[in-house]
């Protein structure tokens, strides 16, 4: 009778549970539904105002001016100019991080939005627009929405959250550390620490309304290779006194395509070679003594990353031997594979769906762009999903990529992210423990 009985009350409370939290559900979507309009506002000031890897300094400032208004505990800046912001619910409950990059791009706008960016710089000795080309505008504003819509509702939350605003996701500037790496090392997973991260990427390649995920490895790893190559310098009109390293270079790049379409078994995985820039020369009818070339690799498996790194090196150098040229190699390993935690992506789904619609939360093979959330991975159980931001008008072959002039996004789709984000982090709270 005891056993019994205590059954029935166990059932109760966790009816009264279930109830309490679809009432908190109900209330969270209104409040999203409420806020969005005070997120296209703030993503149209950060995307009228760019700022590139490690110099968001405006932009740090703004977010953190936000945070401190809410009355969260803020840090700023950390890792050079991000902003940690910290809500305590004062109640026992998981510590998690939520995390928002904010680094813009040397990109040029060229759309008829009317709040497009007209701020200029120099980037690696040449003049270029700076753009929000990637969506982190967006991604600031999001999670400044959902900052916001979690303190108001404190009360009814356990735990710690914990909100990075990320410089850098785009990469340090030479000779400068930054980016998932450098919050990871700065310390901001600990004090308290981090028990998991939730991270999301708007899509401007996929429908409005859709969420895209992947348990394990979603993105590629990133590593950056160059490649100088030796020559001997003679004049254009007598090639046979020297050695070209133009044509070297050439070869080389052709070579290093055939490790990918002919030495790498892409039935297990996607793999990638790119030469993203070449240099040679300064005269039309000089051979000029040396040539440069670099670019990135991306891969999603590890052994075959360090075979790939091996044939780059074997290519180029047995290539430029067999010309007369000497080319020398350096490759350096820049961001792991976007790594889902398995068993956190089984428990989250359902929290996507919940914001989306279960029939617009689709699961995607893996993909060869890469994010630096990967860090935080390494050190804490992560997930990692996209969010679709393509007009439903918009043909799919006319849809402007990432990093490009022109970029665009439906702002409609920030009320997915905002409501996506609500529901991991609250739900994943009310799991934690059972």
């Amino acid at each position: 009778m005891r056993k019994l009985i205590l059954g029935a009350l166990l059932l109760s409370a966790l009816g009264a549970m279930a109830q309490s939290n679809a009432k908190l559900q109900a209330k969270l979507d209104q409040e999203a539904l409420a806020i969005e309009k005070k997120v296209i506002e703030w993503r149209r000031h950060i995307h009228q105002n760019p700022e590139l890897s490690n110099r968001e300094f405006k932009t740090g400032a703004y977010i953190a001016e936000h945070l401190r208004k809410l009355g969260l505990e803020v840090q700023h800046p950390v890792a050079k100019t991000g902003v940690l912001g910290i809500l305590r619910t004062g109640k026992p409950g998981p510590v998690i991080a939520l995390r928002a990059d904010i680094d813009a791009l040397p990109v040029t706008e060229r759309n008829s939005l009317p709040f497009a960016s007209k701020v200029t710089t120099t980037f690696n000795g040449q003049e270029t627009g700076v753009m929000h080309a990637c969506g982190h505008d967006s991604h600031v504003a999001i999670l400044m929405g959902v900052a916001e819509i979690l303190v108001k509702n404190k009360n009814d939350l356990k735990g710690t959250i914990k909100f990075l605003f990320q410089p850098a996701e785009e990469g340090a500037p030479a000779g400068e550390e930054g980016g998932a790496d450098l919050m990871v090392k700065e310390g901001l997973l600990e004090n308290p620490q981090v028990d998991v991260i939730f991270g999301l990427h708007i899509q401007s390649i996929s429908p409005i309304g859709r969420i895209t995920y992947r348990p394990a490895g979603l993105m590629a790893a990133s590593d950056w290779f160059s490649i100088k190559v030796k020559g001997r310098q003679s004049h254009g009109s007598a090639p046979w006194m020297g050695v070209d390293p133009i044509v070297v270079s050439a070869q080389i790049i052709n070579g290093l395509q055939t490790i990918i379409s002919r030495q790498t078994e892409l039935t297990k995985e996607a793999a990638v070679i790119t030469v993203g820039r070449m240099q040679a020369g300064i005269r039309e009818n000089i051979i000029p003594e040396e040539a440069f070339m670099a670019g990135t690799i991306r891969t999603l498996d590890e052994a075959m990353q360090d075979k790939i790194h091996e044939k780059i090196r074997l290519t180029a150098t047995k290539i430029a031997e067999s010309a007369g040229a000497t080319a020398e190699v350096t490759i350096e390993k820049k961001t792991p594979v976007t790594f889902n935690d398995p068993a956190l992506t089984e428990k989250m789904v359902a929290s996507l769906r919940k914001a989306a619609g279960p029939e617009n939360v689709i699961r995607i093979n893996a993909v060869t762009g890469a994010e630096d959330f990967a860090f935080y991975q390494k050190k804490v159980p992560g997930f990692f999903f996209f969010v679709g931001a393509m007009p439903p008008d918009q043909e799919m072959s006319r849809v402007p990529a990432h990093h490009t002039p022109d970029f665009m996004i439906d702002e409609r789709a920030f009320l997915t992210g905002i409501k996506a984000m609500l529901n991991v982090t609250v739900d994943y709270m009310y799991m934690a423990g059972k």
